[in-house]
């Protein structure tokens, strides 16, 4: 089922929209190095990287799916994410000194000076395929809600979308994608507030009546709390949110990219506080807007929203019960939630390809000017990359779609975090045995994998939410297993400032302010 917008919304996406191609067109001005291109001259105030960290972490899946995950079932579904400040925890004191220890530009320098080069050039092609399979994922499910709430072809939906991002993204570079995300974070939560406000104000017994109501119904409930390691229940779901937390402070260039684009180590500390502090209300809020769907319809009952899907009930409320302008608020907060995330990506994926391939090995001592080309055209064969996935996704079966993911994440995304913690926290583990690891833990999540989609002839008897959480604990046993055997450690001088317990107590920060000569 589709809606249509009026002639008033059309006009004020269109407003948005501008206003976004006219920030890639005006940072485009500002780009004359890969460092201005990549980290902005590592100038960003801690306030506006938090909301780009916020606008990146909170695509469509957050403003039209947990709403939809609400209104049909309950809370269960942000349990994962109740985790991610018991992880920024972490981040703030251990992962950021790190990244911050010298003028590092991607995640992957890290695993290159620990480990070696195979270990890097592993690390940076894993994310660059992991994150185009997600662009084109995330594209074609934001091209979902674009139809549904502008009545628009799938195609056109897909292809439009993904050119626009990458025209402000391919121009602005990092700048672009932060201060437009800054934008998209306060459009996104703008239009969550506007429609919080239309459909309390319009409910019969008003706020009062979504808390009985909803409690009534088991709409609060977050799941069951047995302790059940093959079942859903609250701890294991809260478990896999700890991992996957733990990988996206860690490993994520995203995140790593803003760490190191901070304009001091204080700064970056401050964008991760902002951050956490605001994911956490902010999931809670668009639950309870789906809480309060649910509630609205029961008390204004409505045939042709009892007729849609749980997906549908959302994009039906904003076109039908929203005034006439306020609707094109809120569509464009979608699209906001959606761009915020592609435009990330996009730039990631060339900060990847031109630090951890380019310059290290296919193009080495190459000038600034050179560079800066090369970032601009991967960040455009990304987003060509993001569209042609986009499109094959639209004519693959859901089921076809998922296995993909899988497979691709199986053997490429399996064990970047263990990877990076053993790093950080042992100095016995080398080269050899990380690689010898590595190794055993893509054949273990191959496996897993292939267990998961039932097309091993036995059943391990794995849950699904348990496979990062088992590749990477067998990453970092068979990494320590190897190096003991082996019986060598790196030599002295080797590890220093690249292990928790080979770096000083406060770590040098290299954008910090150099106090005068006394």
């Amino acid at each position: 089922m589709s809606f249509r917008t009026s002639a008033t919304d059309l006009l004020v996406i269109a407003a948005y929209l501008g206003a976004m191609a006219a920030a890639g067109i005006y940072f485009s001005r500002r780009q004359k190095s890969t460092e201005d291109y990549f980290v902005g001259a590592r100038a960003f105030p801690g306030w506006a990287m938090g909301l780009s960290m916020l606008a990146t972490s909170i695509s469509s899946v957050t403003f039209l799916g947990f709403p939809a995950a609400a209104y049909a079932l309950d809370w269960r579904l942000i349990v994962p994410n109740l985790t991610l400040p018991i992880v920024a925890v972490l981040a703030v004191v251990v992962f950021i000194p790190f990244f911050r220890r010298g003028r590092l530009t991607s995640a992957f320098e890290y695993l290159g000076e620990r480990y070696g080069p195979a270990v890097r050039l592993y690390g940076a092609a894993s994310f660059i395929v992991l994150q185009v399979i997600r662009l084109g994922t995330v594209l074609y499910l934001v091209s979902l809600p674009i139809c549904l709430v502008t009545g628009a072809d799938p195609v056109w939906a897909t292809v439009l979308t993904g050119a626009f991002v990458a025209f402000y993204t391919v121009a602005g570079g990092i700048e672009a994608v932060v201060w437009t995300d800054v934008a998209q974070a306060i459009v996104l939560l703008g239009g969550g507030l506007v429609c919080f406000a239309c459909m309390v104000l319009e409910l019969p017994g008003g706020l009062p009546a979504v808390f009985e109501l909803g409690a009534r119904h088991g709409k609060y409930s977050l799941g069951s709390f047995e302790f059940k390691l093959g079942e859903r229940t609250f701890w294991t779901v809260a478990f896999t949110g700890i991992v996957h937390w733990l990988t996206m402070y860690s490993s994520d260039q995203n995140m790593i990219q803003r760490y190191v684009a901070s304009r001091s180590m204080r700064e970056a500390r401050k964008a991760t506080i902002i951050y956490s502090a605001m994911a956490v209300p902010t999931w809670v809020f668009f639950f309870f807007l789906g809480t309060c769907l649910f509630v609205f319809y029961k008390l204004v009952p409505d045939p042709a929203a009892h007729a849609l899907k749980a997906d549908e009930v959302f994009p039906h409320f904003i076109v039908t019960r929203l005034p006439v302008g306020v609707s094109g608020l809120v569509i464009a907060g979608v699209l906001a939630a959606a761009m915020s995330s592609l435009d990330s990506n996009i730039n990631s994926i060339a900060t990847v390809t031109v630090v951890d391939i380019l310059k290290p090995y296919l193009a080495p001592g190459r000038d600034e000017r050179f560079y800066l080309r090369a970032a601009r055209l991967a960040s455009g064969a990304a987003a060509a990359l993001m569209i042609g996935g986009g499109l094959v996704f639209h004519t693959l079966p859901k089921e076809s779609m998922n296995d993909l993911v899988w497979i691709m994440g199986s053997v490429f995304g399996g064990c970047l975090m263990g990877l990076f913690m053993v790093g950080f926290f042992t100095t016995r583990v080398d080269y050899p045995a990380a690689l010898l690891a590595l190794c055993a833990a893509v054949a273990l999540n191959i496996v897993l994998g292939l267990n998961s989609k039932g097309w091993l002839p036995f059943s391990l008897g794995v849950h699904d939410y348990w496979v990062a959480a088992i590749v990477n604990a067998a990453f970092v046993a068979t990494a320590y297993v190897a190096a003991l055997a082996r019986g060598k450690t790196p030599g002295p001088g080797r590890l220093e400032g690249l292990t928790w317990w080979t770096t000083p107590q406060a770590p040098a920060d290299p954008s910090a302010p150099v106090p005068p000569a006394a």
